[in-house]
C-alpha cells in the first residue's frame, strides 16, 4: 500500500472510530470547531476513550506503541482514557496458535514436542509485535515463548512511510518541526522498533541486563536459552512476579509500596549513569514484582527489546542539570543549555535564564512530592521555543523512560518524592567522575602521554593564536558556502502552495470518502461525496508531483 492511500487509511479510521470529537474538545479556535464533523454527526454512543483505544488497535503496531507511552501517564491525561490505553500492554487480540506453533517449528526447525515436553496453547499474553506462551522443557524447566507476529514487518514498513512523509512535510513548513528534528526521531524509531523484530537483539539485552543486575537487589532478569533463540523465537525463563499495575494485589500482600517506589527511582539512576545500559520500554506490561518478601520487594523486568545508552557527555550534561534543578541554579542551567548549544547562539542567555526562573520557582513553592517532572518538561518546552530551544534526538528514549518511571512510581506511591531520592545519587556520581580522587586517577592513567607531550609545549603555544585565526577564517568561508546552498535550495513559494492544496485535498477526500460509514446517508447523497473524494486525491495525487 502506497503511502498516499495508507495515509486516507489514517483519515477514515479517524473518522470511523470518531475521534473528531476528542478534537472538539481540544479546539479553541472557532473556526477550527467549525470544520469538525462534531458539529454535523450524530453523537458517538460509546466513550472517547474507549474509541481511542479501539482506533490505535485498528492502526497497528507503531500506534500501540505511542498508546503504551501514554497508558503510564496517570498524571497528564484523564483516568478513563489511561484505563483504556493500559489494556494495549497485553490484551491485544492474539494471533492463532496454530500460526505460532508452525512459525516456531519453521523456525527452530523442530517439531513442537521435540522441543517442548509441554505447550500451552492459549497466550500468556498478546503484545503489539509478538505474543507469549507458556510451556516445560524436557528438563522440566518452566519457559516462555515468545514468537513474532506474522507480517508485522511489512505493516510496520507501511506505517513509518506514511510518519516519514508528515515528517518531512512538517519540517519543510514549520520551524517548531525543525527545532523538534522529526525526521532524525523517525528515524531513531525506526531503528528502535525494527530492532524489535530481532529477538536474538532481544536475547542479548537480557543477558547483559541479568549480567549488570547479577549482585542486586534491586532488579531480576530472567535467564536467556540461547539455544532456543532465533530472529522470530525467544525462549526464556518464567518468572512468577505480581504485574506492577496489579496495585490491589500487591497490597493484599502486604508490600511495602513507599520502599518499591524509591527503589523504581534507584533502579533507573543506576541503569542510566552506573551502568549506561537502560531498560527503555518501561511501561507497566514489561514491569513484575517479586514478594517472596513483600517487606524488602524487587522488580522484575521482561521484554528487553529497547534499550537505551549515553555518550559521556550526554551523562554529564544530565548530572548537572538535574543537580542544578535541585539547587535551584537556575543560572547553571542557562548556561548548560547555551554551552551543549541546545539553544540558538543568538539567544540572549541572561533572558533564557529568567525564562527558566519563572518556569521553576513557582515549582519550588510547593512539595518536592507533587512537583512532577513530566509537566516541567512540557512547560520548558513551551517556554522555551521562543529561544528556538532543539530537542536532541539522542535523548529521546530516556526522557521517555524517565517519564514512565516517574507515573509508575507516583502509581504506586502518590506522595513519591523523586527528588529527594535522585539527588543523593547524582552528587555520588558526579563525585566519583570529577571529584579530586577521579581527577587524580585520570592525571595518573595519561601522566606518560602528558609528560612526552611537554617538550613540545612551548611550540604549541606559540602557534596557537595563527592556529585559531585560521580555524576561524576557515569557519566563516564554511558558512558562507552552507548560506548560500540554502538559499540555492529554497522552494519556490508556488511549491508551498501545492503542498498546502495537497493536504487540503488529501483531508477532504478522506473525509469525503469516509461519508461511506454512514448509512444515514441518502444514495444520490453518498454517490457524490464519494465521486468528490476520489476527485480529491487525484488532484492532490498530481498537485504532488508537480515540479
Amino acid at each position: 500500500m502506497r503511502p498516499l492511500w495508507h495515509g486516507m487509511r489514517i483519515l477514515v479510521t479517524i473518522v470511523r472510530f470518531r475521534l473528531d470529537t476528542i478534537l472538539l474538545e481540544l479546539a479553541q479556535d472557532h473556526w477550527v470547531r467549525w470544520f469538525l464533523l462534531s458539529w454535523y454527526l450524530p453523537k458517538p454512543k460509546r466513550s472517547s476513550a474507549l474509541r481511542l483505544r479501539e482506533a490505535i488497535e485498528h492502526l497497528g503496531p507503531v500506534f500501540i506503541k505511542f498508546g503504551q507511552i501514554l497508558s503510564t501517564r496517570r498524571d497528564l491525561f484523564p483516568t478513563d482514557y489511561v484505563n483504556e490505553l493500559a489494556k494495549l500492554q497485553d490484551q491485544v487480540p492474539p494471533f492463532p496458535t496454530p500460526v505460532a506453533i508452525e512459525r516456531i517449528e519453521k523456525s527452530l526447525t523442530q517439531r513442537i514436542d521435540a522441543l517442548f515436553k509441554n505447550f500451552n496453547f492459549e497466550p500468556i499474553a498478546s503484545a503489539s509485535l509478538a505474543q507469549v506462551h507458556g510451556a516445560t522443557l524436557h528438563d522440566g524447566s518452566e519457559v516462555v515463548v515468545k514468537v513474532i507476529r506474522p507480517d508485522v514487518a511489512d505493516r510496520i514498513k507501511r506505517d513509518l512511510a506514511l510518519i516519514f512523509q508528515v515528517a518531512r512535510f512538517l519540517q519543510a513548513i514549520s520551524q517548531d518541526a525543525k527545532r523538534l528534528h522529526l525526521i532524525d526521531v523517525v528515524n531513531d524509531y525506526e531503528t528502535t522498533i525494527f530492532n524489535e523484530l530481532d529477538l536474538t537483539k532481544e536475547a542479548h539485552n537480557t543477558s547483559r541486563l541479568r549480567y549488570n543486575f547479577a549482585e542486586s537487589e534491586l532488579l531480576y532478569a530472567p535467564r536467556v536459552y540461547s539455544d532456543f533463540t532465533t530472529n522470530d523465537v525467544l525462549v526464556l525463563e518464567r518468572i512468577h512476579g505480581v504485574p506492577i499495575s496489579a496495585t490491589t494485589e500487591l497490597a493484599e500482600h502486604g508490600t511495602d509500596m513507599k520502599k518499591l517506589a524509591v527503589r523504581g527511582v534507584e533502579t533507573f539512576f543506576t541503569q542510566v549513569f552506573d551502568h549506561n545500559f537502560f531498560h527503555a520500554d518501561m511501561h507497566p506490561g514489561n514491569i513484575f514484582i517479586n514478594v517472596d518478601d513483600p517487606t524488602n520487594p524487587s522488580y522484575i523486568a521482561v521484554d528487553c527489546a529497547i534499550m537505551g545508552q549515553l555518550t559521556i557527555e550526554d551523562q554529564t550534561y544530565l548530572a548537572r542539570n538535574i543537580l542544578a534543578f535541585f539547587n535551584q541554579d537556575f543560572k547553571e542551567i542557562a548556561q548548560l543549555h547555551a554551552e551543549s548549544g541546545w539553544i540558538g547562539a543568538d539567544a540572549d542567555p541572561q533572558a533564557f535564564e529568567e525564562v527558566i526562573r519563572e518556569l521553576c520557582e513557582p515549582l519550588f513553592l510547593q512539595p518536592l512530592s507533587q512537583i512532577s517532572f513530566g509537566h516541567f518538561l512540557l512547560n520548558l518546552f513551551v517556554t522555551a521555543r521562543q529561544f528556538n530551544m532543539e530537542v536532541q534526538p539522542q535523548l529521546v528514549l530516556l526522557q521517555k523512560t524517565l517519564l514512565n518511571i516517574e507515573g509508575l512510581g507516583r502509581e504506586l506511591d502518590p506522595d513519591l518524592d523523586l527528588w529527594s531520592t535522585a539527588k543523593p545519587f547524582m552528587e555520588r556520581w558526579m563525585k566519583q567522575r570529577f571529584g579530586v580522587e577521579a581527577t587524580l586517577k585520570a592525571f595518573s592513567e595519561n601522566a606518560p602521554k602528558l609528560l612526552g607531550e611537554l617538550p613540545r609545549l612551548p611550540h604549541l603555544l606559540l602557534t596557537a593564536n595563527d592556529r585559531l585565526e585560521t580555524a576561524e577564517r576557515q569557519l566563516r568561508m564554511q558558512a558562507r558556502h552552507i548560506e548560500m546552498l540554502q538559499v540555492n535550495a529554497q522552494p519556490p513559494t508556488r511549491t508551498k502552495w501545492c503542498k498546502t492544496v495537497v493536504s487540503l485535498c488529501v483531508i477532504g477526500g478522506a473525509l469525503l470518502l469516509s461519508a461511506g460509514w454512514f448509512d444515514w446517508l441518502p444514495p444520490i447523497r453518498m454517490d457524490a461525496y464519494v465521486i468528490a473524494g476520489i476527485a480529491s486525491w487525484i488532484v492532490g495525487w498530481l498537485l504532488w508531483h508537480r515540479r
